[in-house]
């Protein structure tokens, strides 16, 4: 599918979601804006199940917390997965990734004229293995799917709470000095990174007009103030100003540039829309330089491989297939290609969770009616996760997956 066809079919999306597209659209059609979720493991599953399994809500015994294993734990087939549905009701996992939760948008109108695009999400409860509808505005999973950092609505948020996902309850909270509008854990889970907004980065404001298809929509007000480092056993923080960064051409409406980890956790960054595409921070706050297996790195979610030797690459059909690109991270050079449209985490050194059609069942209906399969690098095998992507009545929306570790 060659890239008209995807940005035709990005706004066809666009618009059955009832979100306007923001100006410049089409440059940022095969970038992903929403952060990176998918978590950097540090031990990987090396089994292969020739077979998916089925039905994973499984009763656990006890009040929760400490008292009860999780679902994901319990449940330890190498692949989990649900074709015949979606959204999921039941818990999706491959190798040693899981499907810790799921978010819709939708657009509400306020009383003075601004929108609020908000997010709807599906979280998992480890004591059913079961995907539960929540309240939250803004949420992350650590590694080992235990724990979930939550922001209450309205952005931005002043604490940050730690949300038990056994027992659906939180924890603690950790109070901010600076309103945060988003979070995400660092690989080994010990720390957050909070950005924070003077304004809610999901409010489109009536008083700062975009033009949208000839039409004069609310519009996004750039007012990113710089990024938190939480510890979090403790809670204490460092807070460090690193304002939006408007590119050559201006800045143009991105108004949510969340800071998240690299591979090693040493670093923090925040993804732009143009060149050069991603700003490094160190922890201290000052300005670093790519790392050096990061160099070649898109906007691809899966990012590098658990052991950092392969990088998720781009979409690399040539319009009579459908595939993405497994390149060398230090050098850029594809390497191997899968039979997927969209790589969003891997599941191993050698699998791959990603958007994708299976031929058997698309019959040329469109590179966005596609579902979760898992790919195998050197095979054409895929094995479906999910069933193809739809809204629901409790997700109003094509939903979008976020993975941690098992």
């Amino acid at each position: 599918m060659n890239v008209d066809e995807l940005v035709r079919d990005a706004f066809r999306e666009q618009a059955a979601d009832h979100m306007p597209a923001p100006p410049y659209f089409a440059e940022r059609v095969l970038a992903v804006r929403r952060r990176r979720r998918t978590r950097r493991l540090a031990s990987v599953a090396v089994a292969t199940a020739a077979a998916v399994a089925v039905g994973v809500a499984v009763p656990l015994l006890g009040g929760g917390g400490d008292d009860v294993r999780p679902a994901s734990e319990i449940n330890q087939s190498d692949i989990i997965g649900h074709p015949d549905q979606s959204p999921p009701k039941g818990m999706i996992a491959a190798g040693d990734t899981v499907l810790a939760a799921f978010y819709v948008y939708k657009n509400v109108k306020q009383p003075n004229g601004d929108s609020v695009t908000t997010r709807v999400y599906g979280l998992l409860d480890q004591n059913t293995g079961t995907y539960r509808k929540t309240k939250w505005a803004f949420l992350d999973v650590a590694p080992g799917t235990r724990t979930a950092a939550v922001l209450e609505g309205e952005l931005p948020a002043k604490r940050i709470g730690l949300l038990d996902m056994i027992t659906g309850k939180v924890d603690r909270w950790i109070p901010m000095d600076r309103g945060v509008g988003g979070v995400s854990f660092s690989p080994d889970g010990k720390k957050l990174v909070a950005t924070t907004y003077s304004k809610n980065p999901d409010r489109n404001f009536a008083d700062h007009k975009q033009n949208v298809n000839g039409k004069e929509v609310p519009g996004p007000v750039q007012s990113r103030t710089g990024f938190a480092v939480v510890d979090v056993a403790s809670g204490k923080s460092d807070w460090h100003k690193a304002s939006d960064k408007p590119d050559e051409m201006g800045w143009f409406g991105n108004s949510r540039e969340d800071f998240d980890w690299s591979h090693d956790g040493t670093l923090v960054y925040a993804n732009r829309a143009m060149k050069p595409y991603r700003e490094y921070y160190g922890l201290d706050g000052a300005e670093a330089k790519w790392p050096a297996d990061e160099k070649y790195l898109t906007y691809v979610e899966a990012g590098l491989s658990p052991d950092g030797k392969l990088a998720a690459g781009d979409f690399a059909g040539d319009g009579k297939e459908i595939a993405a690109a497994i390149d060398d991270p230090k050098t850029g050079k594809r390497v191997a290609k899968v039979p997927g449209q969209q790589l969003l985490a891997w599941a191993d050194n050698k699998r791959l969770i990603a958007w994708g059609c299976d031929p058997k069942k698309c019959s040329g209906k469109g590179e966005f009616r596609n579902q979760l399969l898992l790919v195998t690098i050197g095979t054409d095998k895929v094995v479906p996760l999910s069933d193809f992507r739809k809204a629901s009545d409790d997700y109003p929306g094509r939903w979008t997956p976020l993975f941690s570790s098992r």
